[in-house]
């Protein structure tokens, strides 16, 4: 069976930037001529087996990255951007969309941000009250979209914040619970911990250095907000330094951006990565035993299992998704190849969405998606308490899967019929640039499809679809 070539043009530009090197001393190095490696930076050749050893042995790269690009993401991001009414012409073929995510990824970044300030600006024309006479109503991205889409193309791991955080959990004594430890650290800068009976889950007086927690909020959740004011008094220059090089549009991007590298700090730093990443492997990722081991909730685990993409020490490539009763999306993360509505809800027949009807309980599902790909979902309602009668309950579901070929890692695929195709629900990423003809469960029409409406038929919908 022939060999898959490897064209990976991109990356390489990315690998060579990143040692700071001229094209013709990188050929140098890899024992290549100028030439060739100017043909495989373009895309034109492949990128040889002599390359991959090369850049493993002279600069230590993990040739696993060279696979590992944003292709699948910018491709997924741009069909659905395409399929957006203000474009009028034919739709580029998915081939000439691989083509550009491959050759150009920051050219189509920014169509992705053009149009994501097209949007912004379509959304407040929309509203009377945003559109007459406000000085802030200028197309820029929102802050929320913005974070997210960094995380999101960092694929969700940032390695100095993540090793800056499994180092401090490996500086304290073997016999010392990690909030003592991260009290302790507090303490030592004059942070007085106090709790009080409070909706507040963290509250910081910079000035009396008091710090409050909630006396309503679980172990789990204090030890977490403890190590995130930590990230936050202690890390500064960190924390800094990677919000420089996301150059973020706006100061509430920053801002968001800044609470959530302090929370992946927390999130790090209580599921340490070597740790974790063996105990997950050896538990075959059962989120209760690691739940219980590590202090965390059942949301934290899985949110870190989606973040082991360490180079070289990468763990299974889950996607994660938190979503509310109303089935909005308020966490997504993916390292695989499935990705997740930008606009709009996802997918009504994900498992994820029935997580509310069987409170307490795991839902498995084998799905396939409309490119072919199948996967292992899993899902499961959490709650969140006020902590009092007349405090309100936050009620949330999260998802988490794999393609299915990792399924053997996890003890919840065990004994399911994964090699038969009936098995498998078919799933999409939103109604509106899914391709299924005959979904039941379709809410609005394809833009990219024509549509045929015969008065004298009807089916599971009152169209169809050309």
């Amino acid at each position: 069976m022939a060999t898959q070539k490897l064209y990976a043009g991109a990356k390489l530009r990315e690998l060579r930037a990143r040692v700071a090197l001229t094209q013709k001393a990188f050929a140098d190095r890899l024992g290549v001529s100028l030439p060739y490696l100017n043909q495989m930076e373009n895309n034109n050749r492949p990128v040889s087996t002599a390359v991959v050893l090369g850049l493993a042995q002279e600069f230590g790269f993990d040739v696993t990255e060279l696979q590992a690009g944003d292709e699948a993401r910018l491709v997924s991001d741009m069909r659905e951007a395409l399929a957006d009414p203000v474009f009028t012409g034919p739709t580029p073929q998915l081939a000439d969309l691989r083509l550009a995510a491959a050759n150009a990824p920051a050219l189509v970044r920014a169509f992705l941000d053009l149009h994501a300030g097209y949007r912004q600006t379509h959304e407040r024309l929309a509203s009377l009250d945003e559109a007459l006479g406000r000085e802030d109503a200028r197309p820029t991205p929102s802050p929320w979209e913005e974070v997210r889409d960094f995380f999101h193309y960092c694929d969700n791991y940032i390695d100095p914040i993540d090793r800056a955080a499994e180092q401090f959990a490996r500086s304290l004594p073997a016999d010392t619970p990690l909030a003592d430890g991260a009290h302790r650290a507090l303490a030592a800068l004059g942070v007085t911990l106090r709790t009080a009976a409070t909706s507040e889950i963290r509250s910081y007086d910079p000035v009396t250095k008091t710090l409050t927690l909630s006396q309503y909020s679980d172990r789990a959740t204090q030890t977490f907000q403890l190590l995130l004011q930590l990230a936050l008094l202690t890390r500064g220059d960190l924390l800094d330094a990677t919000l420089d090089l996301a150059r973020f549009q706006s100061e509430a991007a920053r801002a968001i951006a800044q609470v959530g590298l302090a929370n992946y700090f927390a999130g790090a730093a209580l599921m340490p990565y070597t740790a974790f990443l063996d105990a997950a492997q050896a538990e075959r990722h059962d989120l209760e035993i690691l739940a219980t081991r590590f202090g965390a909730s059942l949301e934290q685990v899985a949110h870190r299992l989606s973040t082991l993409q360490r180079p070289g020490a990468k763990g299974v490539p889950f996607f994660f998704v938190r979503v509310d009763q109303a089935g909005t999306i308020t966490k997504r993360h993916s390292a695989t190849t499935l990705q997740f509505a930008r606009y709009g809800g996802a997918c009504p027949l994900w498992n994820v969405h029935r997580a509310f009807e069987t409170p307490g309980q795991f839902l498995r599902q084998l799905a396939e998606t409309p490119d072919g790909v199948r996967y292992f979902c899993l899902a499961r309602d959490v709650s969140k308490p006020g902590g009092s009668y007349n405090a309100p309950t936050r009620r949330y579901a999260i998802g988490l899967g794999c393609e299915v070929k990792h399924a053997d890692a996890l003890i919840y695929a065990d004994h399911m019929t994964t090699g038969a195709a009936q098995a498998y629900e078919p799933i999409g990423i939103s109604c509106r640039i899914c391709e299924r003809k005959d979904c039941h469960q379709r809410a609005v029409p394809p833009l990219e499809r024509q549509l045929r409406v015969d008065p004298d038929r009807r089916g599971m919908v009152p169209y169809s679809v050309d």
